[in-house]
């Protein structure tokens, strides 16, 4: 029998996830950073982009979710992941994802103020990161 964790990953509106895993793959803000079982304490801040949870004992796929940015708490057995937004990978809008990338596009190159330009460079990794989430479902269901 594998060694697991246990894993939340909670947004401000809802608790997403919650159950025993083998490996958390996140993106932190220095990096992806892969979490096994018995990690050494860590408290880090993480970026848009999919956190990846090996369900423990379990043949199905990786569960991948979205997070839009957050922080990660890991302990020996536990990891944390508080996100301010965090979305199901299968509940992404792909059509919706594609149209943000684009706005943010065009509000980039018409921006009218540091303040606009920081959203809405905000706002494009935000859409790239769903859109990565997207793509990782797509190549694991062929």
């Amino acid at each position: 029998m594998a060694m697991t964790m246990h894993v939340d990953v909670v947004s401000a509106e809802e608790l997403i996830y919650s159950g025993t895993a083998e490996y958390v793959g996140a993106p932190a803000e220095t990096g992806e950073i892969g979490i096994l079982p018995r990690h050494a304490p860590l408290l880090t801040r993480i970026r848009p982009g999919a956190v990846r949870i090996r369900v423990a004992n379990s043949t199905e796929d990786d569960v991948i979710l979205f997070v839009s940015g957050g922080l990660l708490e890991v302990q020996p057995h536990v990891v944390t992941v508080l996100a301010d937004t965090a979305i199901r990978g299968a509940d992404i809008d792909e059509a919706k994802a594609i149209d943000a990338k684009r706005r943010a596009e065009e509000a980039l190159k018409d921006h009218a103020s540091a303040m606009d330009f920081a959203r809405a460079q905000a706002e494009l990794a935000e859409a790239i990161a769903k859109l990565g989430v997207v793509d990782k479902l797509k190549k694991r269901s062929h």
